[in-house]
């Protein structure tokens, strides 16, 4: 079997896998539940404060964009925030509509289209991206936890969200210092890796492969600098804070009052779950994450928590979906191209990100 088939055949189990764990929660999450009730209280909600709950669900993809922009300074200065943008949109689109979560990617290939950034060095800059989100998800998920007015979980015998907590914190430190020896020993990374790729990988498949391990460590280089370490910081914080607004809102158009922190907490419990494998939107795992943070750790009517998870959940979907297509389709980029494209990380690309001035590729 070739390197493309495997390829698509491993995408093909995930997706599978995803599909049958999201229908399995989506059953769970409606277990005991009138879809009459819960469509009444959608029907009910507000639609100003809907509408902006929605608005600023879809606003951190302008402040990813922003972030990304430090990101990319150690493989490539000045990029376009626009191109930043629509590369980030398409990116959101293509998990909610396409399987094995290739959202990465699409959006590393889309970006790649508009901007001279090899797609390597870009996923590079998104796996950096996405350790910055884990410190920051794990840390709105502590907080509220710390904080006065977090319910009692052991007295109350409900759901303890600590042992997901403590898991993440595991598998994240785990990441930290895998990255951390990328970062600070990239040429002893390198040594070890050619070492053992001329020992298991077959000629062909050599020269493709270090070149590839040498960009992806390039990408990282936005870990060496603290400034830019500070910068993506910050970004992070405003990406989870405005999305944990937007959840606020969503809870006061469901008439659902709970303090701010609860927001807070919801939003990272949801990003874990949706860390799993998944069906294209999330859909299952997004509406039993927020059934068990809102029923059983705050104690918010079944109805009105359903409502709030279905509706908040396929609003902002309509919304991220919708922009991520309209740039897709200005951009002139094919599913197809998103779904398969990442045979373009092999090749050419790869001795792209590399090209010394005045080497032909």
């Amino acid at each position: 079997m070739s390197g493309a088939k495997q390829r698509h055949a491993f995408l093909d189990w995930k997706a599978i896998v995803g599909v049958l764990l999201g229908a399995a929660l989506l059953a769970f999450s409606l277990r005991g539940v009138d879809l009459r009730s819960v469509l009444a209280e959608i029907r009910r909600a507000d639609p100003w404060l809907f509408l902006a709950s929605i608005a600023f669900a879809t606003a951190p993809i302008l402040v990813r964009a922003w972030r990304w922009k430090s990101l990319l300074e150690p493989v490539r200065k000045g990029t376009s925030f626009q191109a930043r943008f629509r590369a980030t949109a398409i990116g959101f689109m293509a998990n909610n509509v396409l399987p094995a979560r290739i959202g990465e990617f699409a959006r590393a290939y889309a970006f790649s289209k508009m901007e001279r950034v090899p797609v390597v060095a870009s996923v590079a800059s998104l796996v950096v991206e996405r350790l910055f989100d884990g410190v920051v998800v794990v840390a709105l998920l502590l907080i509220p936890m710390a904080l006065p007015g977090f319910p009692a979980v052991d007295s109350l015998g409900r759901q303890d969200p600590r042992a997901a907590a403590t898991t993440m914190i595991v598998i994240l430190g785990a990441i930290l210092l895998v990255a951390l020896a990328m970062v600070l020993r990239p040429q002893v990374i390198m040594r070890v890796t050619e070492s053992v790729a001329n020992r298991v990988l077959p000629v062909r498949l050599r020269e493709p492969f270090l070149r590839a391990l040498e960009a992806f460590l390039d990408g990282l280089g936005s870990l060496r600098d603290p400034m830019i370490l500070v910068r993506a910081g910050f970004w992070s914080i405003w990406v989870w804070m405005s999305m944990a607004f937007a959840f606020w809102l969503g809870f006061l158009a469901f008439d659902i009052h709970v303090p701010f922190t609860a927001a807070m907490f919801l939003q990272s419990l949801i990003a874990l779950a949706v860390a799993l494998p998944a069906a294209p939107g999330f859909f299952g795992l997004w509406e039993a994450a927020a059934r068990i943070g809102l029923v059983d750790i705050w104690g918010v009517e079944l109805d009105k928590a359903l409502g709030f998870a279905i509706g908040f959940h396929l609003g902002g979907f309509l919304s991220v979906t919708l922009l991520g297509l309209y740039f897709a389709w200005r951009l002139g980029l094919s599913f197809s191209e998103m779904g398969q494209g990442e045979e373009e990380l092999s090749g050419d690309d790869v001795r792209a990100a590399h090209k010394r001035p005045g080497e032909r590729v």
